[in-house]
């Protein structure tokens, strides 16, 4: 049984910006029309720094203004996830302030639930990386990165390490990446598997969940802009007051 939950809670990057129409219809399926869903996501996001793709900013995960909401709301069956840690690496930062971010992350969602899914980084298939195919990679979605791939493979190790500490100190899930759900590309799941890896991930069982969902409201979901970002370096700010979908379910995005 997944239990009884009314609030989700997701924190990530690419990897979950992609898949997000899938945790919002499973959560939906799993838990009722009336779930509300609070994420802070984005292609490349940091969690403790700006990051910028193409010509949109966002500011890092820690300085959104989740928390502050988050905080305002009454108390609720909540399930949290912490997920798509590595991107930092890939910016530069140290391991030890990489996983002092993430632990900042857990810190806060701690006041609100104990319910905390944590995802390691997918080793495996970065490990199956030749140095062309990585450089090829790193070009491609960190141009200002100048990391190896021993130093990229070094750190996302000790990350690694890390996070599976953090989780055992915490008492939190710590969920591990399937290798199978990765092809080509070394650390996005592959799209076909995009609903059955956040079910797991979500804590729902491996089993298919049938959830009502749509390609609009996909699309809608892709498209929802955040409560701050920056677009050609113009400031844009949308208050997030809760979108209501139309097949059920609240959505606010940071």
């Amino acid at each position: 049984m997944a239990g009884d939950v009314e609030r989700v809670v997701a924190l990530g990057a690419s990897n979950l910006t992609r898949g997000f129409h899938a945790v919002v219809s499973t959560a939906r399926a799993v838990w009722g029309p009336d779930v509300h869903v609070l994420a802070a996501l984005g292609h490349g996001r940091s969690y403790g720094a700006d990051s910028r793709v193409m010509v949109r900013t966002l500011p890092g995960i820690l300085e959104t203004g989740l928390w502050r909401d988050l905080a305002g709301l009454p108390a609720a069956p909540t399930r949290a996830l912490v997920t798509d840690v590595g991107n930092d690496i890939l910016y530069g930062f140290p391991v030890e302030q990489v996983l002092a971010w993430a632990g900042a992350a857990v810190d806060r969602l701690e006041r609100t639930t104990r319910d905390i899914t944590l995802t390691d980084l997918p080793l495996a298939s970065v490990r199956r990386l030749s140095r062309a195919r990585f450089l090829a990679f790193r070009s491609m979605l960190f141009p200002s990165s100048r990391l190896s791939l021993g130093q990229a493979l070094d750190a996302a190790e000790r990350v690694n390490a890390g996070l599976e500490e953090l989780s055992a100190a915490r008492g939190l899930r710590f969920f591990r990446l399937k290798p199978e759900w990765y092809g080509l590309d070394p650390v996005h799941i592959r799209p076909s598997l995009w609903r059955a890896a956040w079910q797991e991930i979500l804590g729902c069982g491996p089993a298919p969940v049938a959830g009502r969902h749509s390609r609009l409201e996909a699309l809608q979901l892709y498209l929802m802009p955040p409560e701050r970002r920056w677009l050609f370096g113009i400031e844009q700010r949308t208050p997030q007051t809760g979108r209501a979908l139309a097949s059920g379910g609240r959505v606010w995005l940071y």
